[in-house]
């Protein structure tokens, strides 16, 4: 009886060492001679290019953005500390705090505009009318055209200030400058507000992105089960009623999608803005970024560096924020 003992505890000590040895020696086969140096490439390069094109800017513009480079020669840098960060809230705070509010003003306009109108076209075109493939695809197409041709389009083709679209339309009889017109049409101070000319590049870029968004509810709204809205008409539900408590709620993981690449896309605007940035007024952050790096002169890389931090780490806050509601979700 006592020499019994510590063999049936052996037993499944043992057992325990086989199957992880059995667990180990089963990982170490699934790759091997050349599947394994497939297997080590495909990961090797792509981790190399995103460092190389992602990682090293990035920390490049970190480095930068405490010096006071002017893009020369590197033997002209000269650590300043924080001192691009002093002059953009003080000396520059005016262009700040112009791109930051146009920055807002995009955000709010994305989710209060092409993101609801998104949603209501993608509500329709669910209900599988006559014509919606070509709806869907008509409502499409800005989508794939790059940010500068649409740019472009719309300031040869919309907002020309003799024979275009909207001066037609809209212009009475009489030539309409649409993009240089810098009035405030909601003034905060002197200095500070929101201008005719930056609504008018609002509508180009809502133009674009309504498309996107449609796209995103209309395949979440593909994948609902039917038995849920059937089960809502047998209950007396209407239109508003179903999507608000039935549909609208089965849509969650696709807002947060939304919700992020709108923040994202709102921070990140440049193209569009760039083509019909003429006059002042209408500069977002990375516009001001653009235009200290590639300055007459040589530009300041210092302070362009500084606005590419300080846009950096609002994007990062907004992709934390994702990530980590993605993760705690997933958990649960």
């Amino acid at each position: 009886m006592t020499t019994a003992t510590p063999s049936s505890k052996a037993e499944p000590a043992a057992s325990h060492e086989e199957m992880t040895k059995k667990a180990k020696k089963k990982r170490s086969l699934q790759f091997h001679g050349r599947d394994r140096t497939i297997f080590m490439l495909m990961v090797a390069v792509p981790t190399f290019f995103h460092v190389l094109l992602v990682w090293v800017p990035t920390l490049a513009s970190i480095f930068f953005s405490f010096t006071d480079w002017k893009g020369f020669r590197f033997s002209d840098i000269n650590l300043v500390g924080f001192l691009n960060y002093e002059q953009i809230f003080t000396a520059f705070s005016r262009d700040f705090f112009q791109g930051a509010l146009n920055n807002l003003v995009l955000l709010l306009f994305l989710f209060i505009g092409p993101t609801v109108f998104g949603m209501f076209l993608a509500y329709l075109l669910d209900k599988n009318l006559r014509g919606s493939r070509f709806y869907q695809s008509l409502f499409y197409t800005p989508v794939v055209l790059s940010l500068a041709v649409v740019g472009f389009m719309w300031q040869s083709v919309i907002y020309s200030t003799e024979n275009g679209l909207a001066t037609q339309l809209f212009g009475a009889g009489t030539d309409v400058n649409w993009l240089g017109n810098q009035e405030y049409l909601i003034a905060f101070t002197d200095n500070l507000g929101i201008s005719k000319n930056f609504i008018a590049i609002l509508v180009a870029i809502a133009w674009r992105h309504t498309g996107y968004i449609m796209v995103l509810y209309l395949a979440g709204m593909k994948s609902v089960d039917p038995s849920l809205r059937e089960s809502s008409a047998l209950d007396g539900c209407n239109e508003w009623q179903a999507f608000r408590h039935v549909l609208f709620p089965t849509l969650k993981p696709i807002n947060v999608v939304v919700a992020v690449i709108t923040v994202i896309e709102a921070l990140r605007a440049f193209d569009i803005i760039f083509v019909l940035n003429t006059p002042r007024r209408t500069q977002v952050l990375s516009i001001l970024t653009t235009n200290n790096l590639l300055g007459e002169g040589g530009g300041n890389v210092g302070r362009g560096s500084a606005y590419a931090v300080i846009l950096f780490l609002l994007c990062l806050g907004f992709v934390i924020w994702y990530v980590t509601n993605h993760y705690r979700e997933s958990d649960v």
